[in-house]
């Protein structure tokens, strides 16, 4: 069976973030100054062949482990959609 799988990337909450800031900056060039802040990540959708759900989940783990997310300066969501 097939399974859809969205891995959100985002940078761990205590790091920097440059380009959410250098976002955030020409935000307020813009004259747009309601923002408080940005954090820019990454949104990954997989196409996974997997007898079921749990081992789907298991597959993307470990993808999100071994290649998708850096765990020293980020953190990842897996969420099962469709």
């Amino acid at each position: 069976m097939t399974y859809n799988v969205q891995v959100k990337v985002m940078p761990l909450k205590d790091l920097l973030d440059p380009q959410g800031k250098a976002v955030l900056g020409g935000l307020k060039n813009l004259g747009i100054s309601a923002v408080g802040d940005v954090r820019i990540g990454r949104h990954i959708t997989l196409q996974i062949e997997a007898d079921t759900e749990a081992a789907a989940r298991a597959i993307a783990d470990e993808a999100s482990k071994k290649l998708l997310a850096n765990q020293v300066m980020e953190m990842y969501e897996i969420e099962m959609v469709g």
